[in-house]
């Protein structure tokens, strides 16, 4: 369900500029960013946002410098179009429009909903970074995460179930590229997103803090309906979409968790299985 509008559109339109826009945007969708935050550290991606509700957010946000928005020629005006509009004009960033079919050629998902902007990588924070926050913490760990699709719902999903921080591992997993941005829908603006070289060192790093581990598997032996540490600070571990939970992240969990099934498929899709665990424990909570 979308959230309602933060931001009220106003009825004139800004002017777009006919030059060409920035050429950075990458004609792939794979690997991880390299380009470098304004204080000179490398970022972990999200710096090309494709489509209308994930470019409103970055425009919305503020917290991160935005270079560019990039419309298709011929759009239809609709009241999130005119607001990223707005907004981009409030923030002095440069507005373009260009013909469709340079616009296609430019743009990195399938559907880009006729709106491209390139902006400032996502900070790489640190793991202890994820534990500054007014509430309890409450993390989502991702071990191994391959699909762009499934880390964006996952993420979108954390946002909405008031997740307070995410933890990647810096290799073998997608990373926040304009695919991730899309599905996403502006929740990476809203996540503080940190990665370790290796979740079972990240989980170890967790735990002298406090906070508690539970892994979800679909092998287990207790539910996660009534998870007695869900109000505690806490760190919910997803495995990969294939294998599941490493074995080194499983034997690091203080928990393991799973979601009971009663149909004949034995297993679901990752992002399904996140939106249910986050939502019980959020309940919980």
């Amino acid at each position: 369900m979308a959230k309602n509008p933060k931001h009220r559109p106003r009825q004139r339109k800004a002017n777009l500029q006919q030059g060409r826009p920035h050429q950075n945007h990458r004609k792939n969708d794979h690997g991880a960013a390299t380009r470098k935050n304004a204080d000179g550290k490398k970022g972990i991606g999200g710096d090309v946002v494709e489509g209308r509700h994930a470019v409103r957010e970055l425009l919305l946000a503020e917290k991160r410098k935005v270079y560019e928005v990039v419309f298709a020629a011929g759009l239809e005006d609709s009241p999130v179009l005119t607001q990223i509009r707005d907004l981009a004009e409030e923030s002095r960033v440069p507005l373009y429009e260009m013909n469709r079919s340079k616009f296609e050629s430019l743009a990195v998902t399938e559907s880009p909903q006729g709106v491209i902007s390139r902006a400032e990588p996502l900070p790489n924070l640190e793991l202890e970074d994820l534990l500054l926050t007014d509430k309890k913490p409450f993390i989502l760990v991702m071990d191994g995460i391959t699909d762009p699709r499934n880390l964006g719902a996952m993420l979108r999903t954390a946002e909405c179930a008031g997740v307070t921080g995410i933890l990647l591992p810096r290799h073998r997993s997608t990373r926040i590229s304009p695919a991730v941005t899309k599905t996403a829908q502006g929740a990476i603006e809203h996540l503080p997103i940190a990665s370790v070289s290796g979740i079972p060192k990240g989980l170890t790093l967790l735990k002298n803090h406090g906070v508690w581990t539970v892994g979800l598997d679909a092998v287990a032996e207790t539910e996660i309906y009534g998870l007695e540490v869900a109000d505690e600070p806490i760190a919910l571990v997803l495995g990969s979409e294939g294998r599941g939970l490493g074995r080194l992240s499983r034997e690091r969990c203080d928990l393991v968790v799973t979601i009971p099934l009663f149909g004949v498929i034995d297993s679901l899709n990752v992002s399904a299985a996140t939106a249910i665990a986050c939502f019980e424990i959020a309940k919980q909570r």
